[in-house]
């Protein structure tokens, strides 16, 4: 098969798993997924909590986000920090949870998380310098600092190559702005096309062995590039391929 047929063959292959995974069934008991709590709420804020926890075994993620009292984001501090001093979650102690809900809930009653995201991505419709306004807000709104934290909420990026994929913002912003049977579409002014596929090692090792990806690194330059690639397959939405890679991957899928 030529290099142009594989290419047209893949993306058949993808629109398919595309078509078939946007559905509510797809996020289930069965099918696990951080999105299925959010999906409880469609609230940008604990939809932001669920994305950043999104580490680990999906299980474990689905079960301590559960565990969440949300509404002690409208308390106090010192509230908040006693309601939470039982829970802690892999890298996270119990400190690092209560200053992510503290963060937010000062941030909250300041501005809101998109407005916030949209004084960083407006100026050159930049989806990393959004993130990074996010990130400072939060550092300096609450200054705390621990390495379970600092994974937590990831630090300010300004290479791609050799940094992190920002994979849970990445994801938390495909929530955010794409709206389908998967994705909520909670925050408007934010162009879908500006968005950078959230990899995962999934994602990743899918899209090298369909030919889609060439980059050895898994880095943030990788996500652009994967991000690029799917834009051939349609310009104005390549994120809507991100969860059908994903499932492939986790399903250990073979399309060919």
């Amino acid at each position: 098969m030529s290099e142009k047929n594989s290419i047209i063959y893949i993306k058949e292959k993808l629109d398919a798993e595309v078509l078939k995974r946007n559905c509510e069934g797809e996020i289930c008991e069965e099918r696990l997924d951080p999105i299925m709590v959010a999906h409880k709420y469609k609230d940008p804020t604990i939809s932001l909590i669920c994305a950043l926890f999104a580490y680990g075994n999906v299980k474990q993620i689905v079960k301590f986000l559960n565990s969440l009292d949300f509404t002690l984001l409208q308390k106090s501090d010192e509230e908040i920090k006693e309601a939470l001093k039982g829970h802690y979650y892999r890298f996270q102690k119990s400190e690092d949870v209560s200053a992510l809900f503290i963060a937010l809930k000062r941030l909250n009653e300041k501005s809101t998380l998109r407005d916030v995201f949209k004084s960083g991505y407006d100026k050159n419709r930049d989806t990393v310098e959004g993130i990074n306004a996010l990130i400072k807000t939060l550092q300096d709104i609450y200054p705390h600092s621990s390495m379970g934290y600092n994974f937590l909420i990831s630090q300010i990026t300004l290479k791609t190559k050799g940094s992190g994929a920002l994979k849970r913002w990445m994801m938390y912003l495909r929530w955010m702005v794409r709206e389908d049977n998967i994705d909520m579409g909670l925050w408007s002014g934010v162009d879908k096309s500006d968005l950078i596929i959230p990899l995962d090692t999934h994602t990743f090792n899918v899209s090298k062995k369909l030919g889609l990806l060439s980059r050895k690194s898994y880095d943030l330059q990788a996500a652009i590039e994967l991000t690029e690639m799917l834009k051939e397959f349609d310009k104005s939405d390549p994120l809507k391929y991100d969860f059908a890679l994903y499932r492939i991957g986790q399903e250990k899928i073979l399309l060919y």
